[in-house]
């Protein structure tokens, strides 16, 4: 069984538009901009069949959720579910950013950078772990969800919530519990999508997108760092297309690719590019020519970027692998860090030569800086896996489309935010259709 999970943050509410911090506390309603933004977001999704709809039980939530619901094609009920709360910030609801710094200096400085060990006491002066706490919480709605959903095929599932147990849910997915919260970013009303498939023992994670924002007039999601990195998947080959594994052999792009990357071209067209990085391979330079072809900044080519070399399986189509290496094969979809390809590279390799790369460009940045960065499905998936603490091992969690835009915001102390993966919507609809081919 799978299910594919559409996550939704809230629209505008009050306390977002006054700046103060919300948690658990019901106060905080949805602003007219907020009603707005769930109906843009419902006017979207009424392509999507839904099975269920879950909401938190807060107001800025369900009513976010009853106005996405009155765009859909099914008659749902909407299931509120305590588990989808927001965090318990107890004193601190209520307050601005500003004066909870000033009140609390310690405790704020860890909120910041390392949330997860934040304590605090709730009403009966009870020592607690809010994040902690909100990672158990997400863990039960996860496994509720899995069991209310066991004997159906394939769901669509939406769900409506907060950035915080939203965030939860995300790394609980990906695994890491404990880890990553100030690495991701959900903005109001934004779209996240999840795929999760299951097994007897076990379940496997792929995010598709996270922090869609194009139905909001808002094509990508405003900076919040110092600098900021835009990094797209090259265009569609035919490789691709056919489902061949390419790797290291130069393939061209084809028409449908030159199209993609022309359609990336006119989505980024008020974007005021100052760097630009490209694998040194044609589809990934191609790619960027096209993007950049009213901006006449260099593209600097850089080898490190340049795709996985499948060695002895490039060129050949996933059957035919199969007939001579079934059990090599099977591992690279089950445990890729375990392989190195005949005559070719480990994943761990690339990871290697890719985050050096990374690390490059970012030394690079300067304040302001908006740098294009255009490689391949396993240089990129790696570099996000590194952006999010994953580990290289956990490629097949990432989903790049061909012509898909990623972006990172860079902050002074040199911590990466991925404020937004996979966005598609330039090239047709909200689920990424692009041709899934071989890397």
């Amino acid at each position: 069984m799978s299910m594919r999970l559409f996550l939704v943050r809230h629209g505008l509410s009050s306390f977002n538009k006054q700046g103060l911090i919300q948690g658990r506390i019901d106060e905080s309603y949805l602003t007219d901009e907020g009603f707005n933004q769930a109906k843009l977001t419902g006017n979207i999704l009424n392509e999507i069949n839904f099975d269920q709809i879950y909401s938190s039980p807060l107001q800025r939530a369900a009513d976010t959720a009853k106005e996405i619901k009155k765009c859909l094609k099914e008659n749902l009920d909407i299931h509120f579910d305590k588990n989808l709360l927001e965090v318990d910030l107890h004193k601190w609801s209520g307050l601005t950013s500003e004066d909870i710094k000033s009140k609390y200096k310690d405790s704020y400085l860890i909120w910041k950078n390392d949330p997860e060990k934040l304590e605090l006491k709730n009403k009966n002066d009870i020592t607690y772990k809010p994040i902690q706490d909100l990672f158990e919480q997400a863990k039960q709605f996860i496994q509720n969800l899995q069991e209310e959903n066991k004997n159906k095929k394939n769901p669509n599932i939406l769900i409506i919530a907060h950035n915080a147990i939203l965030r939860c849910l995300i790394l609980y997915l990906l695994k890491k519990p404990t880890k990553g919260f100030r690495k991701i970013r959900l903005d109001n009303a934004s779209i996240s999508i999840i795929n999760i498939s299951e097994s007897q023992t076990s379940f496997k994670t792929q995010i598709e997108c996270l922090n869609q924002t194009s139905h909001l007039n808002e094509k990508i999601p405003k900076k919040i760092g110092a600098s900021r990195i835009i990094l797209i998947r090259h265009g569609e080959t035919n490789w691709n297309k056919e489902g061949r594994f390419q790797g290291q052999i130069d393939i061209p792009l084809n028409e449908e690719g030159k199209g993609q990357a022309s359609k990336a071209s006119k989505y980024l067209e008020e974007i005021e590019f100052t760097k630009a990085f490209s694998s040194s391979m044609k589809r990934p330079y191609e790619t960027a020519k096209i993007i950049l072809k009213k901006n006449k900044i260099k593209i600097k080519k850089l080898e490190s970027l340049v795709e996985i070399s499948h060695g002895l399986w490039e060129g050949k189509l996933e059957e035919e692998i199969k007939k001579t290496w079934p059990e090599m094969l099977k591992k690279w979809h089950e445990e890729p860090e375990s392989i190195t390809m005949p005559e070719g590279e480990s994943i761990k390799q690339v990871s290697e030569r890719a985050i050096s790369a990374w690390n490059l460009i970012c030394n690079s940045q300067q304040e302001n800086d908006t740098t294009l960065l255009v490689a391949h499905d396993a240089v990129n998936k790696t570099l996000i896996c590194h952006i999010l603490g994953l580990s290289f091992s956990d490629i097949w969690m990432i989903k790049q489309g061909n012509g898909g835009i990623t972006v990172i915001d860079i902050f002074k102390n040199k911590n990466n935010v991925l404020s937004s993966l996979n966005i598609t919507n330039h090239l047709g609809q909200i689920i990424d259709s692009t041709a899934s081919g071989a890397l």
